[in-house]
């Protein structure tokens, strides 16, 4: 790096401009604040300049240029959604929904990240997903969100952090804390040992576990003249470093009526995966949260969108073969678990699994299921649950209600289709789905005859 940056500040002063609007001139309608971008980016590597005299701005802009390099989401495939409807309902004709579309993004190593896109279900049922805007951005980290340090030091001691290192970090820190705060009592418990023989082993994996706790639950802030078709939540922790995958976004009522949207996603470091979640009220500010407990693992967790009894239920897939269903008194800590449904039919014999959250209907909780059977072909199947007691299966579709026909069976995974949310609106069932892990489609059904179909 530093040698780049050194061969850059050899080029000539009459040089540099003219290589800046080259490069302006290549990229600038590929992105929005080319030079703000080529500018943050400067920032960043500034350290590793050799010289401390003051630099034009070209030269800055176009040092910053060096160390960009462009990523395409979307070019190895965008599939297995989910969808919920819009915050905003505005200027719609009687019996029409805005929604929001969530998208699994797979590009270059086969990184995923979360997408969006924006659609309208008219009076008549007809779905229309509006066309993306022409740029993708990232979000911006918050510098210094707040942690609570009751819930805080919670997971720590889930994860076994509880030793005196630990305490003594945090018993430095007041209620609430930022990351910046967090990490001067880190760096205060280091000092402690310069002038000893250094930290034992186990008391660094203690300080680093924290540091890792904290990075891991962050927020990010997207602007309002960003089109949600423009934001996109890309991998930005260790646990995320091969890909955030398969959310499955709810809309969520609260005890007071109000709403909040959460997602519950797959994060993948290249070897491990692990279930974490992302809370957003406006699609604009979202908290990523790290979920805890010995029954927050494996794929596929999934939110009701509401307390059941005073608790948050979830479902989940413990052992990669059957369905779960959970209980907590707080969306971080997962610790209960009990079978809810095993496979039973030809198609779903290998692997039984939820295809996003329950869909709350007059007749009971609805789900969409997924089943693996013979040749590892997916098909989507669906139960229904006892509106008070979900651990009742009181329906189940004995044949798949999707299954892949031919032209959805060739793709990047042959012979799946696979959907992490659907919506009932009207009586119709929406469901999205993605084909052989590469495209998204959509199916619908009248609900009186899915349950019609149950036994």
């Amino acid at each position: 790096m530093a040698g780049i940056i050194a061969r850059i500040m050899s080029l000539p002063e009459d040089r540099v401009g003219p290589l800046l609007d080259e490069v302006s001139a290549d990229f600038s309608k590929r992105h929005q604040h080319i030079h703000k971008l080529f500018s943050e980016r400067f920032e960043q590597v500034r350290e590793m300049l050799s010289t401390s005299e003051e630099l034009s701005e070209q030269r800055r802009l176009l040092i910053g240029s060096y160390f960009l390099a462009e990523y395409s989401l979307e070019s190895a495939a965008l599939f297995n959604p989910s969808i919920v409807p819009h915050p905003d309902q505005t200027d719609l004709p009687a019996g029409a929904l805005r929604f929001i579309l969530s998208l699994r993004a797979t590009g270059e190593g086969h990184i995923s990240s979360i997408t969006f896109r924006t659609g309208i279900i008219h009076p008549d049922q007809r779905i229309e997903v509006l066309t993306p805007g022409g740029f993708l951005t990232e979000a911006r980290q918050i510098p210094n969100p707040r942690y609570e340090k009751t819930l805080f030091g919670r997971k720590l001691s889930e994860l076994g952090l509880t030793s005196e290192v630990t305490q003594r970090v945090m018993n430095r820190l007041g209620e609430s804390f930022s990351l910046e705060e967090l990490r001067g009592s880190l760096e205060n418990e280091v000092k402690q040992y310069r002038f000893s023989d250094g930290m034992a082993e186990e008391d660094q994996d203690a300080a680093q576990g924290i540091w890792l706790l904290a990075r891991s639950n962050y927020e990010v802030q997207f602007q309002p003249e960003q089109a949600l078709s423009e934001r996109v939540l890309f991998p930005a922790t260790p646990s995320q470093r091969n890909g955030i995958e398969d959310s499955r976004f709810v809309c969520f009522q609260n005890d007071d009526g109000s709403h909040a949207y959460y997602a519950t996603f797959t994060a993948y470091d290249g070897r491990l995966v692990a279930p974490e979640l992302v809370e957003t009220c406006d699609f604009l500010h979202f908290r990523f949260i790290t979920l805890n407990g010995p029954a927050a693992q494996n794929k596929g967790m999934a939110l009701f969108p509401r307390k059941i009894d005073g608790r948050f239920a979830m479902l989940s897939r413990q052992d990669n073969e059957n369905i779960y269903l959970m209980f907590s008194d707080n969306v971080h800590f997962w610790n209960e678990y009990k079978v809810l449904l095993k496979p039973a039919f030809s198609w779903e014999l290998i692997q039984l699994g939820n295809c996003g959250s329950p869909i709350e209907t007059e007749s009971g909780w609805l789900v969409l299921s997924h089943g693996v059977g013979a040749m590892r072909k997916y098909c989507i199947g669906a139960f229904l649950l006892d509106r008070d007691d979900p651990s009742k299966v009181i329906g189940r579709l004995c044949e798949p209600l999707l299954k892949p026909n031919e032209s959805e069976r060739k793709g990047y995974v042959p012979n799946v289709i696979y959907t992490c949310g659907a919506l009932l609106h009207n009586g119709e069932l929406i469901i999205p789905y993605g084909m052989a892990d590469h495209a998204t489609s959509f199916a619908t059904a009248p609900l009186a005859e899915v349950l019609a179909a149950m036994q």
